[in-house]
């Protein structure tokens, strides 16, 4: 009952998460992060087990701050995320396997922006742009019809206000709010969130 999307452009990667947190069929919050700022220029979006998407995010996140520290610079956004499929792969041969599914997002300084698909099953892709999840597969019509490399920040912000816009439009589960984050050579920064009430009008 999840929704990520994200978007690769030359210049950046936006990311879109919803906020809702749920329990069976208990909407138990609505204002949870599923953004994860992995480094100065890296971000990934997970969805899956509430428990397993915290704990795995979390793994992920110290353990490139300590390859930085130990090392004394940072993983590109490639080398992050064939680090975290990596572990994907290893813990799904394991008996704690990880039941996340993630976008990880960032900015390489000579390739610009970078966007990877990555599943429960350790598959591995980059992409122009994605989803996952229930609302995530409402967007990617959209996605499909307006994603160009060239976007300006304001344009792929307006796609993903499409996405929600859909997603409000067909899909049955409640999803009220959506987190916004932008990753450029300016590092990682939230943008406004969308909910329904800002796309109401908008897009009808």
């Amino acid at each position: 009952m999840e929704g990520v999307v994200g978007i690769r452009t030359n210049d950046f990667v936006m990311l879109m998460a919803d906020m809702t947190a749920a329990q069976n069929i208990i909407i138990v919050k609505n204002d949870e992060k599923k953004i994860y700022p992995v480094s100065d220029k890296i971000a990934m979006a997970v969805t899956g087990e509430s428990g397993d998407t915290h704990q795995f995010a979390e793994y992920i996140v110290k353990n490139v701050q300590l390859y930085k520290m130990r090392n004394g610079y940072e993983l590109n956004p490639k080398a992050a995320a064939h680090f975290t499929r990596q572990n994907l792969a290893d813990y799904l041969r394991s008996s704690t396997r990880y039941h996340v599914n993630i976008l990880m997002g960032g900015y390489d300084p000579e390739l610009g922006g970078q966007l990877f698909f990555m599943d429960y099953l350790a598959a591995f892709k980059e992409i122009p742009f994605g989803s996952q999840g229930y609302g995530g597969m409402f967007g990617m019509s959209v996605l499909d019809k307006y994603c160009r490399d060239d976007m300006t920040v304001d344009e792929a912000y307006e796609v993903m206000e499409k996405c929600v816009a859909e997603v409000q439009k067909r899909l049955i589960i409640n999803m009220p709010n959506f987190h916004v984050v932008l990753v450029d050579k300016d590092g990682i920064r939230e943008l406004p969130q969308i909910t329904p009430i800002t796309v109401a009008n908008k897009f009808k």
